[in-house]
């Protein structure tokens, strides 16, 4: 639909309920998990295994067709698992799977259906073996990974870089680099002069952000009533 026919309270009841629904359901699965986050359709967000951890003010997205899915195989004690830092947005349809180590710094933005994973999890000629070699993966401050990317085992990828949509990065990037294709390669460098921004900026705030965010609402779902919510829903007409 075009336009959010739901009256403002009950968009605010719904977030309220994700919220109760991410800490009573998933809060209890992550070995820590910070503050401030939210979580769309946490019902949709799967973990398996751990020690799993997520930083503050985080933002996730999953949806019925594209589940959210963070998964460590726990086959010893000294496995780090998946760690993620402070103001990271993570979009429907990622997978991060870890067989040792996976990190990821702070205001990361991983989008749609990306990949990360730590292991081959067979072994090329004993295929018996469950997890095969791994290797950590480390995304280091304000990496930007594109729609489908797929990161390989013992990957670095530098502060500030972009992984265009589609790439599958076997090898380090560097710092302030946009990399794209199958393997990855830099096809150019930002300049680090021009400054950065990033989610970590945007969050700086929280408190006067969820506030704009509830003027905006307030603003935009006036005049919504029950009744024309559910005509859109079961009557929907041009313009809905």
């Amino acid at each position: 639909m075009r336009k959010d026919h739901r009256p403002y309270y009950f968009k605010r009841a719904y977030q309220k309920f994700q919220k109760f629904y991410a800490n009573r359901y998933l809060g209890t699965q992550f070995e820590n998990l910070g503050r401030g986050g939210v979580f769309m359709k946490p019902w949709h967000v799967e973990l398996f295994g751990g020690p799993i951890s997520m930083g503050s003010y985080h933002t996730v997205i999953a949806s019925p067709d594209r589940k959210v899915r963070l998964t460590v195989w726990a086959g010893s004690d000294d496995i780090r698992g998946i760690e993620i830092g402070d103001y990271c947005l993570i979009c429907p349809g990622v997978r991060i799977a870890s067989a040792e180590r996976i990190t990821i710094g702070h205001s990361c933005m991983i989008a749609s259906g990306a990949y990360l994973t730590d292991s081959d999890w067979h072994d090329i000629y004993d295929r018996s073996i469950p997890v095969g070699k791994s290797a950590p993966i480390t995304l280091e401050e304000n990496v930007w990974i594109g729609d489908s990317v797929i990161v390989c085992k013992g990957v670095t990828i530098g502060k500030n870089s972009i992984i265009g949509a589609g790439s599958v990065v076997v090898s380090d990037i560097p710092d302030n680099a946009i990399a794209v294709g199958n393997p990855a390669k830099v096809v150019r460098y930002l300049d680090p002069s021009e400054g950065m921004k990033t989610r970590g900026h945007w969050l700086a705030n929280p408190g006067k952000l969820a506030r704009d965010f509830d003027i905006l609402d307030r603003a935009q779902l006036e005049g919504n009533t029950i009744t024309g919510w559910i005509r859109s829903l079961l009557f929907p007409r041009k313009g809905d």
